[in-house]
């Protein structure tokens, strides 16, 4: 069963991504959807922050992976551009067992959709005003959309 939550701005949309990034675990796998403007990269900017990244968190639209150090490594995909490449042209031929990896735009490579642990689709966008649906996840990710400020 989903489960959703509203944010109001920007910032709203990143402290959700820091509660969630404090409930990670090595191994986790989280799937973004989305159009474009939605969100999805402010999310992972929230859940980086939680998991201890410094360095400055950038959208890999045009190179499709960053990797950030922190308590743990975070892996960053975006596979938007993908279209007329392989998803094995991504390098992630399968998730990192020691790190959280993120995949914006999974449904682009088909494969990796299934290997989100978590999966969350975002929508709106205008004004800043976004849903965050929770299509799949523990529970302890659950809690955290169930306990979310808003809606």
């Amino acid at each position: 069963m989903s489960t959703s939550v509203r944010t109001e701005s920007v910032e709203e949309t990143r402290a959700l991504g820091r509660r969630l990034g404090a409930t990670l675990a090595a191994g986790d796998v989280i799937g973004l959807e989305g159009d474009l403007g939605t969100g999805k990269t402010e999310l992972v900017k929230g859940i980086a922050e939680a998991l201890g990244v410094t360095t400055v968190v950038h959208s890999p639209t045009f190179v499709l992976h960053h990797q950030y150090q922190g308590r743990l490594p975070v892996e960053h995909y975006d596979l938007y551009r993908l279209e007329g490449m392989a998803w094995v042209d991504t390098g992630l031929d399968e998730p990192a067992p020691d790190a959280v990896t993120l995949i914006e735009w999974p449904e682009r490579a088909g494969v990796l959709e299934g290997w989100a642990t978590i999966l969350i689709r975002l929508t709106g966008g205008r004004d800043n005003r976004r849903r965050l649906t929770l299509l799949r996840g523990p529970d302890r990710v659950r809690e955290v959309f169930e306990h979310a400020p808003g809606d």
